[in-house]
């Protein structure tokens, strides 16, 4: 996985962090996270925020993270 797979890693996150709400994860977490991924090949400095927004949004499409 790359930096640029942001529903690849959204999927992964789910999986490897279940009932996290993605919505409420710092970005240094958030980052540091899919760092850790197995699978997850890329440099760390090819992440910004703009990445991380994208992997964010495509976690919380993953699932239904709304106030219950």
């Amino acid at each position: 996985m790359k930096w640029t797979d942001s529903r690849e890693i959204a999927i992964a996150l789910a999986e490897a962090h279940p009932g996290v709400d993605p919505s409420r994860v710092l970005f240094t977490d958030l980052r540091r996270w899919v760092l850790e991924l197995p699978g997850f090949a890329d440099a760390p400095e090819h992440c910004g925020e703009k990445i991380l927004e994208a992997i964010q949004t495509a976690w919380i499409d993953e699932g239904d993270f709304d106030d219950e």
